[in-house]
């Protein structure tokens, strides 16, 4: 009883996470809407304040909050789990990404609240007695996803081929009961719907197989670009943040926040934020502005590198229906199903998770009648990226949180 309450919880704070972070956005529109230069003062602020609350009140909260609950699964030490799980990293987790979104950052919620949903069930674990951890986090993450996106397979999957990267039978009851009961409240929430309401378009002759193999290879380049420039930029700056630690923090999350801002306004605002309503409109059949996908793409990657807490998922399915958008206006063809590609190529490109990229957009736009390609951008956004980028970006971060906390136990010892 005690492990179903929690996933029940999950699913309610996963409701109203997204919901408030939809008011934050609005927020920060309204407020930056007064006047065109109030981006260049909020922004930079407002990355310093978050970057500054995570490293000193809420330590363990900076970054997506994937690479944790990842870094937890494999950590044995209670305490040093804890330090990257508890409810008060969870709080922490949520509101910081709530100011950064309210800031402008280009980050979105669902990074997020798979650390969040890891951390409410492994203390409902700690709470009911059970030692299961490992199974507990897993559970956790695949609710959070399962809740974010209303895709109760891709939670699924996401456990099993992102988070665990292998299928333990002890584990699978924990995980697929924690999907549905989460996935029930969001459900019995905000009812059922396609995150992304359904693409335009269908894949048709040669023209939109040249287009599943564009937006696959390209896709995969650059979502392996990010995200080898995403850990060499963490480490680096975690190295030059090791001296003088809060001016330099500051520092980078104000200069961050600085450039996030010039971009939105070179942009006209379309890059802040998490980049849902754009998305949307791609998939719809809009043409996007050409550059939307490269600004989209530094502004994620500054507003990631900065130290605030905030995932990537949101902003690089948007990166990628501007890819798909850009071949479309190049090339022709229909802008719904190009932008689908691209976000398909683009994502399985940067989290190199195939199976989790296509069947959380098959779920998030209900596309049922084009699965073959959006399986073939999938497997083609993967294979580019793993031959430039061996280690996926998650478990790479994640590393480096096991580095950085086995340096601060044999400091302390």
């Amino acid at each position: 009883m005690v492990f179903w309450a929690g996933a029940g919880v999950t699913g309610l704070v996963s409701v109203a996470f997204a919901y408030a972070a939809d008011q934050a956005q609005s927020l920060f529109h309204l407020v930056s809407s007064q006047a065109f230069w109030i981006p260049l003062i909020l922004t930079p602020l407002g990355f310093m304040l978050c970057a500054h609350l995570a490293r000193t009140v809420f330590p363990g909260s900076a970054g997506s909050g994937i690479q944790h609950a990842i870094a937890a699964c494999e950590m044995t030490d209670e305490a040093s789990r804890n330090k990257l799980l508890s409810l008060r990293v969870a709080f922490g987790k949520i509101l910081l990404t709530l100011v950064g979104i309210a800031s402008g950052g280009s980050i979105g919620r669902e990074g997020p609240t798979v650390q969040v949903g890891a951390a409410i069930m492994l203390k409902v674990g700690q709470i009911g007695g059970a030692d299961r951890a490992r199974g507990l986090i897993l559970a956790g993450s695949a609710a959070g996803i399962s809740a974010a996106f209303n895709a109760p397979l891709a939670g699924i999957v996401f456990a099993i081929e992102e988070m665990s990267r292998s299928f333990e039978t002890k584990t699978s009851g924990l995980v697929l009961s924690a999907v549905i009961l989460a996935g029930l409240v969001s459900l019995g929430l905000v009812g059922n719907y396609n995150y992304f309401g359904q693409a335009s378009g269908h894949v048709v002759g040669l023209q939109g197989w040249v287009m599943v193999g564009l937006c696959g290879v390209f896709g995969g380049l650059f979502g392996a670009l990010f995200g080898r420039l995403m850990l060499w930029s963490t480490q680096t700056i975690r190295r030059w943040t090791s001296e003088m630690t809060l001016v330099r923090t500051l520092v980078i999350a104000g200069s961050c926040g600085l450039v996030v801002a010039l971009i939105g306004l070179a942009s006209g605002g379309i890059t802040f934020g998490t980049g849902y309503e754009h998305a949307r409109l791609a998939l719809e059949g809009e043409i996007l502005p050409w550059y939307f996908g490269p600004a989209k793409f530094i502004a994620t990657l500054l507003s990631s590198i900065s130290g605030i807490p905030g995932g990537i998922f949101a902003p690089s399915l948007a990166v990628g229906t501007g890819l798909g958008s850009l071949f479309a206006l190049a090339l022709g063809g229909t802008a719904g199903i190009a932008a689908l590609l691209g976000m398909t190529g683009y994502f399985a490109g940067v989290v190199q998770a195939p199976i989790t990229a296509f069947v959380i957009i098959l779920e998030m736009t209900g596309n049922n009648s084009d699965v073959i390609p959006i399986m073939c951008a999938s497997v083609l956004g993967y294979g580019v990226s793993s031959l430039i980028m061996p280690q996926s970006l998650y478990h790479g971060l994640a590393a480096s949180l096991m580095h950085k906390n086995l340096t601060e136990t044999t400091l302390r010892n």
